[in-house]
């Protein structure tokens, strides 16, 4: 099974507590997640996030039906959370979310590993749509936290989004990926 990993950074100018209480509310992934993948929530209000909690959801990606279950695995408030999928379109997914201080605010560290199902259709299927996809739903993300988020520019010296140093990136993107 090949696994790609997705990570980024980006700094909002809150303090980590207010950042922390935002992505802690699950339902607040509605606001991050793309309209074209038609996302809705299953699970009945109130979620309230801890070690164990199962969430699940349904969307659509170009026209197929999916449902999503995740379980929060690490929840180590306001620093860091882990959801991981247990049902869903990839034969694995693990996101660790960071909130770490920094002057200011907060830089938000997304880090995701996932696999395809399929083998070698699993790859020429990440090759062809897959990585654009989570490409585009990263960046619909970042600009959705910028656009909430980030009322003044982030002072000099710390860029909105920066891609994190010990991974190599091409070009401008502040999405990458390994193993493609």
């Amino acid at each position: 099974m090949k696994v790609y990993h997705v990570a980024r950074e980006q700094f909002l100018p809150l303090p980590v507590p207010d950042v922390f209480s935002f992505f802690s509310d699950a339902r607040n992934l509605e606001e991050l997640t793309p309209a074209w993948l038609n996302f809705q929530f299953l699970t009945p209000e109130p979620i309230t996030m801890r070690v164990g909690t199962i969430i699940q959801y349904a969307l659509r990606v170009r026209a197929l039906p999916i449902r999503w279950t995740t379980a929060i695995t690490s929840w180590d408030p306001p620093f860091e959370f882990v959801d991981v999928q247990l049902q869903g379109p990839y034969a694995m997914w693990h996101h660790r979310h960071r909130f770490v201080p920094i002057d200011k605010g907060t830089q938000v560290i997304d880090e995701v590993a996932y696999a395809l199902p399929f083998g070698s259709l699993g790859r020429l299927l990440h090759k062809l749509v897959v990585h654009r996809d989570v490409q585009q739903i990263f960046e619909y993300r970042r600009q959705a936290l910028e656009t909430k988020f980030s009322k003044n520019r982030p002072p000099i010296g710390f860029p909105a989004v920066k891609p994190i140093p010990s991974i190599p990136m091409s070009g401008k993107e502040s999405l990458c990926e390994i193993g493609k």
